[in-house]
């Protein structure tokens, strides 16, 4: 689906198609296309309308591009990620949106679930000041918006750690599952904002002529703001690599304490499993003081005895 969007003579409207004469940079006009799940039809007004390079357009077509910047004669081709976090829901994914930024005009290319573009679609035609600004500054609005929506996830994913740091000394086992689950989610996360950092810097340094000082200083702003996410997101690598340390030393130093336990008890019962071993044998052995009736009460004594002499000599010597 195409939505098309011209600002010109101070008003915006929607319109059918794209006109060859807007795309001239003395037009004095601002156009605006967005399509949503691109048909055939569709890429191929791309080739034949606005004469987009064969590469960008191959590009668009494909369903996952890292985020990059790329100038042609004529325009520049960019593809961004935005987020995609549902409520209730722990994972997110990101969708790339791709954009062909020219004097006159702006197409964006996406799968229609781009929360920033449906916004400024809804507003697009019944404000003149979304336009007014030109292309650039259309994809500023954009670009500042699906930047905005990072931060929500990024405050889900540090409310994830710090359950996981409160749960990591309980030495609980099936955390071992979650937190690799959540070092995959900052993985991709890495993967997604490290680029995307470096092409919204290209557009704050001003390598391209398309962008005036204005808006360079505007997207140094937005870069400012994926440079701490950035940031952030290393940080948190971080710290899962710690709470995964942390686990998986309590678990160790749980076992320990088990094997302790069962060492004292085993170093305990050897002497007595000597002593019953002697007094349970069919041959004479010395008796203790008074008659049969007695002897089970020596060696019981005697038993008992040896395993309190060795628990207090193993306590004070800090073993236990």
């Amino acid at each position: 689906m195409i939505s098309v969007y011209v600002h010109r003579s101070g008003r915006t409207e929607c319109v059918e198609q794209v006109e060859p004469a807007w795309l001239d940079p003395s037009a004095g006009v601002t156009v605006w296309m967005d399509v949503v799940t691109p048909t055939e039809d569709d890429f191929r007004i791309l080739s034949d309308v606005f004469r987009f390079h064969p590469l960008s357009v191959e590009d668009a077509r494909s369903a996952l591009q890292y985020p990059k910047i790329e100038p042609y004669p004529g325009y520049l081709y960019l593809v961004l990620h935005g987020i995609d976090l549902k409520r209730g829901q722990t994972q997110f994914a990101t969708r790339d949106i791709d954009f062909f930024l020219g004097r006159t005009f702006l197409v964006t290319v996406h799968d229609g679930e781009s929360r920033s573009i449906g916004r400024l679609r809804e507003v697009c035609d019944r404000h003149e000041r979304v336009l007014i600004e030109g292309p650039v500054g259309l994809l500023h609005r954009i670009v500042d918006s699906m930047v905005d929506n990072y931060r929500p996830a990024i405050e889900e994913l540090e409310d994830r750690i710090g359950k996981l740091e409160e749960l990591a000394f309980t030495g609980e086992q099936h955390m071992v599952r979650q937190v690799l689950k959540l070092k995959r989610d900052l993985s991709h996360l890495r993967r997604v904002l490290l680029p995307q950092r470096d092409a919204i810097g290209r557009l704050a340094r001003r390598e391209f002529g398309e962008i005036s000082d204005e808006m360079a200083y505007r997207f140094r702003d937005v870069y400012d703001h994926v440079a701490r996410y950035t940031e952030e997101s290393i940080l948190f690598q971080d710290r899962v690599t710690g709470i995964l340390e942390v686990n998986l030393s309590t678990v160790s130093n749980r076992l320990n304490m088990v094997m302790k336990v069962l060492t004292v008890m085993s170093t305990i019962f050897l002497p007595l499993t000597v002593l019953t071993g002697m007094w349970g044998m069919n041959v004479p052995l010395p008796a203790f003081p008074g008659g049969e009736d007695v002897q089970f009460w020596w060696v019981a004594g005697t038993m008992v005895a040896i395993s309190v002499t060795m628990l207090a000599l193993f306590r004070r010597r800090g073993w236990l």
